[in-house]
């Protein structure tokens, strides 16, 4: 019970990063380079260390928990360019035209026109994106479960790392959503049940025990998971509009924060 109740921790967080989309001021880099900063310390310091300790067999010479660990980076880059989640960052995030009047989308500039912006075919390409960030939502919950299944550090840390992702999964969420011409009642929908997801995640944990041999075949991939989000993701949505030293120093002190818990907690 402790991961769901944990995972409700993320289902807030999750909602206060799509309130903050709604309303976001100038210091959205700082948070997003502060949670990158936590989730490459979880990979670093707890998630890889655990999944060797769990699964070291290896295969060709290598740990197969290291091998999970590039199948996870690898599957996320496929998923996001199959379905065209990976957006343009300059393109979301800093004014720019391309021969029209800017648009706005929630306090975002938007220059591709709001005709354009409303045919059904991008408003399904938003849909489709943020189905997609509900499903990992999923799996963000999943972790959680596996994670205290794994040990309470492990699943402490983790935690943490879910939850700090979280506020980011629900910025891109509603973000992405209303970006693609999707109107603001369906934006909050799916913001709804990306919140809800990691709740779902960890309940379905309560059902069985992983295996230890599987469990750190699965830490292992979620790693790999994590660094994708953590570097293809929101450090490049961090710095885009705000190339500054600060996010630079934020990120810097989330994977500081990140050793200094994972330290204590052992």
């Amino acid at each position: 019970m402790t991961a769901v109740l944990v995972a409700a921790g993320a289902f807030l967080m999750t909602l206060i990063g799509g309130w903050v989309a709604q309303r976001t001021g100038d210091r959205r880099h700082l948070v997003l380079g502060f949670a990158a900063g936590l989730m490459l310390g979880v990979v670093a310091f707890d998630l890889l260390p655990e999944a060797l300790h769990q699964a070291p067999e290896e295969v060709h010479g290598v740990p197969q928990a290291l091998l999970m660990f590039a199948a996870g980076f690898l599957a996320i880059h496929i998923v996001e360019r199959a379905v065209a989640i990976h957006r343009g960052h300059e393109g979301e995030y800093a004014e720019h035209t391309h021969g029209q009047r800017p648009a706005q989308v929630d306090g975002h500039a938007h220059a591709h026109g709001r005709a354009r912006a409303g045919g059904d075919g991008r408003q399904g390409i938003g849909l489709t994106a943020a189905f997609a960030l509900v499903g990992h939502s999923v799996m963000d919950g999943f972790a959680i479960g596996a994670a205290f299944q794994a040990g309470t550090t492990v699943g402490t840390v983790v935690a943490i790392a879910v939850v700090a992702h979280d506020f980011a999964d629900g910025f891109n969420t509603y973000t992405i959503t209303r970006l693609y011409g999707n109107n603001r009642r369906r934006a909050l929908t799916l913001l709804a049940a990306d919140a809800l997801a990691p709740v779902t995640g960890a309940a379905i944990t309560l059902l069985f025990t992983i295996p230890e041999h599987l469990l750190g075949l699965y830490l292992g991939f979620f790693a790999g998971f994590l660094l994708y989000l953590a570097t293809s993701d929101i450090l490049p949505e961090a710095h885009s509009p705000h190339p500054s030293r600060t996010t630079l120093l934020c990120t810097l002190g989330g994977v500081g924060f990140m050793w200094l818990v994972i330290g204590l907690a052992g």
